[in-house]
């Protein structure tokens, strides 16, 4: 099988990854986004299989595209990332599924947006729908605030900025969860914790630390059937701990993991690879 890893930087996840395929007896070729040359009208690849880490979501959609339709595998599918990496949708789809997830609303004007809120109650979080490393994600005090918030994004001239995501915020305990989902398993999970440093964002890019937590059947259940909304595949589902359980706020198309290998013990890269190489071969 001929493989390679698809990336826009070689981060530390994307060492980690061509270093488990190497112990395992893979050469995971090196393909940079950035490099290529993909004719559209003919689209033909030499490559079996394609693991997409692409860091751009703009990227990773339109290669993931076009590697499916030039035939070879691609781990996550185009059809993941499309659907994963947009908050909009995504809440739509787990929401649908019956899956626990903040009350959210969507609005196209201020207008509608305000009047969203109202169906909120202070303090709210408005996101983008497209990001990452909670990026522009704000919790709104008041009306004041959330005025001046849709004043800045109406200022910004890309028309996804003015998509208005607004949603319940959840009293968490100064924690959330990412748990790791590969195939239909769990394998690991961590508490992602606020410091200082990160304040009420807990993002590990942002400063958050982590922590091992305990893969429960609830938890771990919870994990595969949200990600299972988005097709089979390799997903970070994120959750937080609310009055009435576990609530799925995001799952992630191309999941960070180099802060969770240590404290939950678990070969995560490995068990990635595992799973692409199984997956390829059906």
């Amino acid at each position: 099988m001929r493989a390679a890893l698809l990336y826009t930087i070689i981060s530390a996840e994307n060492k980690l990854l061509i270093e488990a395929a190497k112990a395992r007896g893979l050469e995971l070729e090196r393909l940079a986004d950035g490099e290529l040359q993909l004719e559209l009208t003919e689209p033909h690849t030499d490559y079996d299989a394609i693991l997409q880490r692409s860091s751009s979501y703009a990227r990773t959609l339109y290669t993931s595209f076009w590697f499916e339709q030039a035939g070879a595998f691609v781990c996550n599918p185009y059809r993941a990332h499309q659907l994963c990496g947009d908050k909009f949708l995504a809440s739509t789809l787990l929401a649908k599924a019956g899956i626990p997830t903040p009350k959210t609303y969507g609005a196209f004007s201020p207008e509608s947006a305000t009047q969203a809120a109202a169906h909120l109650s202070f303090p709210l979080v408005t996101k983008p729908v497209f990001g990452s490393w909670a990026r522009m994600v704000h919790k709104i005090q008041s009306r004041e605030a959330l005025e001046a918030e849709l004043e800045n994004r109406e200022e910004m001239g890309h028309a996804f900025q003015k998509v208005y995501y607004l949603q319940e915020h959840i009293d968490k305990p100064g924690r959330d969860i990412r748990a790791f989902v590969v195939g239909n398993e769990c394998i690991a999970a961590i508490y992602r914790n606020s410091t200082e440093k990160s304040g009420w964002i807990t993002n590990t890019g942002r400063g958050g630390t982590a922590s091992k937590c305990e893969v429960s059947d609830e938890l771990g259940d919870l994990a595969v059937r949200a990600a299972n909304v988005f097709g089979e595949g390799i997903y970070g589902v994120d959750m937080m701990e609310s009055a009435n359980g576990l609530v799925v706020h995001e799952v992630n198309h191309t999941t960070e993991f180099r802060n969770s290998v240590a404290p939950t013990g678990v070969d995560i890269p490995g068990r990635m690879i595992e799973y692409f190489v199984s997956a390829a071969k059906r």
